[in-house]
């Protein structure tokens, strides 16, 4: 198959980031997968069972926007939760999937949500302009079912509005942005938040 220019500049995004994030400890062994959108609407994903700090040009695939491989290469089975992003927010351009040590662990201890209040840093994250803002990242219960969670992400969302990322519990984060490099932005500044709730919480029951 040949790819589009696009493909190609979207795809080596991703593998840069794949580098970032692996060196950062986030995606250990074959875990995580990552996305972006393409202008006409298909999406470049990452292959199954790939090490993502390891990442080759031939380890990231085109999908259209129904999860269905146009190259013959074969996506991970969590597609679908990265396509659902894509119809329900039409300015999201990718969507970040780690298995980070923060993320696994906040979903230990805080079940069902995390809020993150009152730090600077959430500024970092689009549309926030003031540390004095409230951010809840939902927690959902794994489920080897990907279209019944993806549903389940759906129905939060219908009734508690638009979120920045939600955690897989046991599992990991998922989040999103406007291109790959704001959702890279996302992803840094809610796995240093997630560092300061596990310690503030551990402090607490000291």
């Amino acid at each position: 198959m040949i790819y589009t220019e696009d493909f190609l500049i979207l795809a080596n995004q991703l593998i840069d980031a794949g580098r970032f994030i692996d060196s950062k400890g986030w995606v250990p062994a074959t875990s995580g997968n990552f996305s972006a959108r393409l202008p006409d609407g298909n999406i470049a994903i990452t292959v199954s069972g790939k090490h993502k700090g390891r990442l080759q040009l031939d380890d990231i695939m085109l999908i259209d926007a129904d999860a269905n491989s146009l190259d013959g290469k074969k996506p991970s089975a969590e597609t679908v939760l990265h396509t659902s992003l894509y119809k329900r927010f039409p300015e999201v351009q990718s969507v970040l999937h780690p298995h980070s040590i923060n993320a696994t662990l906040t979903s230990r201890i805080f079940k069902s949500e995390i809020v993150l209040e009152d730090y600077e840093l959430l500024k970092a994250l689009a549309g926030i302009e003031t540390h004095e803002s409230r951010v809840v990242i939902p927690i959902f219960a794994n489920d080897q079912n990907i279209p019944r969670l993806a549903e389940q992400v759906e129905q939060y969302m219908n009734e508690h509005g638009a979120i920045y990322a939600y955690i897989i519990a046991g599992h990991g984060l998922y989040t999103w942005g406007g291109s790959v490099q704001e959702t890279l932005r996302h992803l840094e500044a809610l796995e240093f938040l997630f560092d300061c709730e596990l310690r503030l919480h551990g402090v607490k029951r000291l």
